[in-house]
């Protein structure tokens, strides 16, 4: 697996982490999405630089002009409900690009600190021969996205597969990267070293869904 670590060089890009990392400003539940869809978009723009790419000829009102447009099939498929904001800023760059959404939880079944991932819901297009970007802000243990790709894998099987998310630790990276094919990249903002015993990435943000939607029962 290729890993993209943006935040190696420093950029704007580290504003909209330390905004969505501080907790005072991520209480602000619009300010928190907006951040989540504008890290999609420097993840997109970032991520557009891999895909393929042909000469188009186009009409101006002056003349013709050759350009270089992707020509990747590409799906965006995001993991319910925390990566819909993610998911906006993603499709803000690939407009015309097909959709997914997926379901995802961790479920306790003793009521303790062990749980399972569950995947109960799927809306998706034929994955045959597309370019998947795979759409979740927090990898922890990595079992979440792994449930999901054997999931949509009986949707066909895609050309290339693209993670995109805003944080992850380590130990999720290390596990998904035995899990996904080799030409998968992973588009990663911010990577913390630790998980908590719960398995929750520290430090990390809190819940991304919670933030951005409010929290649940």
């Amino acid at each position: 697996m290729k890993i993209h670590h943006l935040t190696l060089q420093n950029s704007i890009l580290n504003t909209f982490i330390s905004e969505i990392r501080d907790r005072v400003i991520q209480k602000d539940s619009l300010r928190f999405r907006k951040n989540m869809e504008r890290i999609g978009e420097i993840l997109g723009y970032e991520l557009s630089k891999k895909l393929k790419y042909a000469v188009a000829e186009i009409a101006t009102p002056l003349g013709k002009k050759k350009m270089y447009l992707p020509e990747n099939e590409i799906i965006l498929c995001s993991i319910l409900r925390a990566g819909l904001p993610l998911h906006q800023g993603l499709l803000n760059y690939f407009d015309t690009a097909e959709n997914a959404f997926i379901s995802a939880y961790r479920h306790h079944p003793n009521n303790d600190d062990k749980f399972e991932i569950v995947v109960e819901y799927l809306a998706a297009p034929s994955m045959k021969n597309k370019t998947v970007l795979l759409a979740d802000p927090m990898v922890a243990t990595g079992q979440s996205l792994v449930a999901v790709y054997e999931a949509i894998k009986k949707h066909g099987e895609a050309k290339q597969i693209h993670i995109v998310a805003v944080i992850a630790s380590q130990e999720g990276i290390d596990f998904i990267e035995q899990h996904f094919p080799k030409n998968t990249h992973l588009w990663i903002a911010a990577i913390d070293t630790d998980l908590n015993d719960k398995g929750y990435i520290v430090p990390s943000l809190g819940d991304a869904g919670d933030l951005a939607f409010g929290t649940k029962l």
